[in-house]
């Protein structure tokens, strides 16, 4: 089997995003398999007739995973294509793609998980993992998926939303704290918790760097938990605790005193049952498919939905492959159970 790792892309999260692919690459190539590591921005300049040597099976360089703690922009992103083109896909990227007998989705953020790839591949009939294109673009835009939450009774957080740092805090309909996101995006780039009026301008400019639009969301202090789910298989909660400040993107990717528990001893079963129930009711209202991830906040005994993320991060510090190491299921054996099952769906749709 021929796999392209699709990486990279044009988003905020693009170096944790060539991170994930790296390690997925070596991961797959381990098995057996046949992988192009392809960065979708960048592309490669490679005639057609070699498109078959870049699918190898030896593995990348490990140096690749490391993850710059750099946030870019998308100036600094479009410097890096020196060739003159613009859009979406780097040079020959369809075609490679188009070359393998499904796509691993490595991307994160905007383009990898709002849809656009998703859609895109399905007219030209190129298999994928993950969700298909609409489960993409509503679990990617918070406001949406939180309105899907709130007709389906999915507990989450009170929220609104703005266009401008001029919103008034009368028309909030919570106090502070809060938090203060952009409504697409991911990995906490562009988020604030807000103590007070003070902040709220400007943190709201901050956001709007990465976003039109931009989520407040009322804050809840309690315990952060992940769960995540694939092939039908809901993982064990694990639970992101910091020593000091909170989960950001530097605790996310880089070395820090996060620490995860698999299912933690104090939390009871009852709500380790109810939280994995949860994630298959927030994943069935999204419509997602194959595998995804959906972050909660534990206060008191309320369990509260926070979002769900459809391509997972799988880099050395990534969530879900500890969630499925765990059951027994190691990265490369996640890898492959991941590319299995998505062309099981599409064969089963036919």
């Amino acid at each position: 089997m021929k796999i392209v790792v699709l990486s990279g892309g044009k988003s905020t999260e693009r170096n944790v995003s060539l991170s994930s692919g790296a390690k997925i690459t070596n991961a797959l190539r381990s098995k057996g398999y046949k992988v192009a590591y392809v960065d979708s921005f960048l592309g490669e300049d490679v005639d057609e007739d070699k498109i078959d040597d870049l699918f190898i099976t030896e593995p990348e360089d490990e140096s690749k995973m490391i993850i710059d703690d750099e946030v870019l922009t998308n100036e600094k992103i479009e410097a890096l294509r020196t060739d003159g083109t613009k859009g979406l896909l780097g040079k020959n990227v369809l075609k490679i793609c188009q070359h393998a007998d499904i796509v691993y989705m490595g991307l994160h953020g905007e383009d990898g998980e709002n849809g656009k790839m998703q859609a895109m591949f399905d007219v030209f009939d190129i298999r994928y993992t993950g969700s298909g294109s609409l489960a993409s673009g509503i679990a990617m835009d918070k406001k949406f998926s939180k309105e899907v939450f709130v007709q389906k009774h999915i507990q989450t957080a009170d929220y609104t939303t703005t266009k401008t740092p001029d919103i008034k805090e009368e028309d909030i309909p919570f106090g502070f704290p809060m938090v203060v996101k952009p409504s697409n995006g991911g990995s906490s780039v562009g988020t604030h918790i807000v103590r007070d009026a003070s902040e709220l301008g400007s943190s709201i400019e901050d956001a709007l760097q990465f976003d039109t639009e931009v989520l407040i969301e009322e804050y809840i202090k309690g315990r952060e938990f992940s769960v995540a789910i694939v092939d039908g298989l809901v993982l064990p909660a694990v639970e992101i605790t910091v020593d000091t400040g909170w989960y950001d993107f530097d605790h996310k990717f880089q070395d820090n005193s996060v620490t995860h528990f698999i299912t933690p001893p104090e939390l009871d079963d009852e709500t380790h049952k109810r939280m994995q129930e949860m994630t298959k009711e927030t994943f069935d209202a999204l419509a997602m498919s194959n595998y995804g991830r959906v972050d909660f906040l534990l206060r008191d005994s309320e369990l509260y939905v926070m979002e769900a993320n459809t391509l997972p991060g799988m880099t050395p510090r990534s969530l879900m492959p500890r969630e499925a190491e765990a059951v027994g299921i190691s990265y490369p054996d996640l890898c492959e159970r991941i590319i299995k099952s998505k062309i099981r769906l599409y064969e089963e749709a036919k």
